[in-house]
């Protein structure tokens, strides 16, 4: 994730390389001044704000990328849109609360990132020899479902595929994040931030 493309002070929220729990994890109490001072009104200076819902999605993203996961489920059911379930079902799925996590993905619907993310869960899994993370790789499209499925029995040790899982979830969220970050300046046009590998 190159954190050059975003704002200042996302730059410097986003410095730290995470690789973040599937469970709840441990808040980053290092950085819980700079997000209780970060709003909508600075977070993207010195760029100009065109939709404050994708900008509110944003700070629910970096709450929750900071293991913050009550302040990260205040802000995201707040949003009636598909990014504001998408960060809600993010945060019940680390809870755990699969169920529910379902749940909101169902409001989702299909997201612009599910194609970008089907492909680079692909490239993931190509090394994976679990056998309960077969389907990433053949998958025609993304199904957050059964990716809920493998993140409830790695959690609850009836699969090996928790780094995998871990892996792909930290992709998902550079992807939704970015997401929302180009959304929130008003870019209709998705590119995904850059990884080592481009996809056509």
């Amino acid at each position: 994730m190159d954190i050059r493309l975003y704002s200042p002070a996302f730059q410097e929220l986003l410095a730290d390389d995470r690789l973040n729990e599937l469970g709840p994890g441990q808040p980053n109490q290092a950085v819980n001044s700079l997000l209780k001072n970060l709003t909508v009104d600075n977070a993207f200076k010195p760029n100009q704000v065109q939709d404050v819902v994708m900008a509110g999605a944003c700070l629910a993203g970096l709450w929750l990328h900071h293991d913050f996961l009550d302040e990260a489920h205040k802000i995201s059911q707040d949003l009636a849109s598909a990014e504001g379930s998408y960060w809600h079902g993010l945060v019940h799925r680390r809870e755990p609360d699969f169920g529910n996590a379902k749940y909101w993905f169902h409001r989702v619907g299909r997201h612009p990132v599910f194609h970008f993310l089907s492909k680079e869960a692909a490239q993931l899994a190509s090394q994976e020899p679990e056998p309960d993370a077969e389907f990433l790789r053949d998958q025609p499209d993304w199904d957050p479902y059964a990716f809920i499925d493998l993140c409830e029995a790695a959690t609850l040790g009836k699969s090996q595929a928790a780094l995998l899982c871990r892996q792909i979830q930290k992709r998902e969220w550079e992807l939704l994040f970015g997401f929302c970050y180009r959304g929130a300046l008003g870019e209709k046009q998705f590119i995904p931030c850059p990884t080592s590998k481009e996809y056509p």
